[in-house]
């Protein structure tokens, strides 16, 4: 049960790796793909929505304000790089682990 980290310590907080899929039927984690996290958004990919509901969506799971979830790679692409201000790596993939039950 060894899952690929996908999260990395910096000096202020984690750097999370997503792969989403957006336009979906609701709004989830769905599992791990090449070592990101895969979340599913019902926000399709139109003028930074998806970018900015995939933000909102894990400051939510993260208990966390919108500002400290930043885009940090991938804007335009389905792999992005976010970095999450406050919240070790460790603490970051215990609470969106996709094993875990919400």
């Amino acid at each position: 049960m060894n899952e690929p980290p996908f999260t990395r310590d910096t000096p202020d907080g984690c750097v999370l790796s997503v792969r989403v899929h957006p336009g979906a039927r609701k709004n989830a984690i769905t599992g791990i793909h090449a070592e990101a996290l895969k979340i599913s958004l019902t926000t399709p990919p139109t003028d930074g929505r998806a970018n900015e509901a995939l933000i909102a969506f894990l400051a939510d799971l993260l208990h966390l304000p919108k500002a400290r979830v930043t885009l940090a790679t991938g804007s335009t692409s389905r792999t992005k790089t976010l970095r999450i201000a406050g919240k070790s790596a460790a603490e970051v993939q215990a609470a969106l682990s996709p094993t875990r039950e919400a």
